[in-house]
């Protein structure tokens, strides 16, 4: 797999290309806490305009939203997919060696953080959106792509060039 800087990717890069050589699990189990993150106000008014437009459905699986209950996280399938909005810049982003992929319209960067799992944050947007999904999508980008809609949607581009289409 070749490694991709966040900021140069390639609109016509897969998503379940780059999926199929991703494996590892979530350590959350069903009932389990994520961490709320704490946005600026404006950023946080962004992830509640998100929170109205995730789908009740991933891949199957229904929403089941993980405590503390927030507008600013969202789950289905008790833990195998798991959203938060208004997180922090990952350290990864500086990193020029970071791994990326674009999954309708949205850009990610891949992480595969200690303990298992993989962990998609987007970049061009006001604020950062992230995506953890277990070992049963290793090989599996429909739950990427399902919620890239909703965050294309809400989360405007930071950007003023097409690094966002």
């Amino acid at each position: 797999m070749s490694s991709h800087r966040p900021f140069g990717l390639p609109s016509a890069l897969s998503a379940a290309a780059l999926l199929l050589t991703v494996a590892g699990c979530v350590p959350w189990d069903a009932g389990a806490s994520v961490a709320v993150p704490s946005p600026p106000a404006a950023e946080a008014a962004l992830c509640q305009a998100l929170a109205k437009e995730l789908p009740d459905t991933v891949a199957g699986l229904e929403r089941t939203d993980p405590d503390p209950g927030s507008e600013l996280t969202a789950g289905w399938g008790d833990g195998a997919i798991v959203l938060r909005c208004g997180v922090p810049r990952p350290e990864k982003m500086s990193d020029p060696k970071a791994q990326g992929v674009s999954a309708n319209g949205v850009n990610w960067m891949l992480e595969r953080p200690e303990g298992g799992g993989t962990r998609f944050t987007s970049v061009y947007r006001r604020t950062y959106v992230e995506v953890s999904l277990d070992e049963r999508f290793a090989h599996d980008a429909g739950p990427l792509a399902a919620l890239a809609e909703p965050v294309s949607a809400t989360i405007p581009c930071a950007l003023e060039s097409e690094a966002c289409s």
